[in-house]
């Protein structure tokens, strides 16, 4: 009987965590033609005020290894009427921009993942709700997490 238990017990709280998820969508709507949503859940943790969220918005493309290159867009958050949550939109990657280093002509070319300009863009780590991204369909998301430490250091006069 106990085993019964403890089996039906793991299988709700499957269930369970599986309907969350499909429930958490529900202020996202569906991607545009064109586009395509990816969507991020992160764990609950201890002191989530102590992290950020990087998201890396580009696309993989052949290059040369010494220059540095980076797309043109911005990442837009919009607040979803009704709902007061937070989705971000790319709605075009612009063109590709990059530095001038001369390289050999005959040097390969490797797989790099190019994103776009500016700034890290970090938003809160919040494992309450998902993290949705719109984007052109031929376009990539990543992430990346930041930690900090409670502590802080006192700076000296100058």
């Amino acid at each position: 009987m106990l085993r019964t238990t403890v089996a039906l017990t793991m299988l709700f709280g499957c269930v369970t965590k599986v309907a969350v998820a499909e429930d958490d969508l529900k202020a996202f709507p569906q991607p545009d033609e064109g586009m395509v949503r990816f969507v991020l859940r992160v764990p609950e943790l201890e002191d989530e005020a102590l992290l950020k969220v990087e998201l890396l918005v580009g696309k993989v493309v052949k290059l040369d290894e010494r220059n540095r290159y980076f797309f043109a867009g911005k990442l837009d958050p919009q607040t979803i009427e009704g709902w007061g949550y937070t989705r971000y939109v790319l709605e075009e990657l612009g063109p590709m921009a990059g530095t001038l280093i001369a390289v050999d002509p005959a040097a390969p070319k490797v797989e790099r993942f190019i994103t776009l300009g500016g700034e890290p863009y970090l938003i809160p780590y919040n494992s309450r709700l998902p993290v949705v991204v719109y984007v052109p369909q031929d376009v990539e998301v990543r992430y990346r997490i930041w930690r900090t430490e409670p502590e802080t250091t006192k700076m000296s006069k100058g």
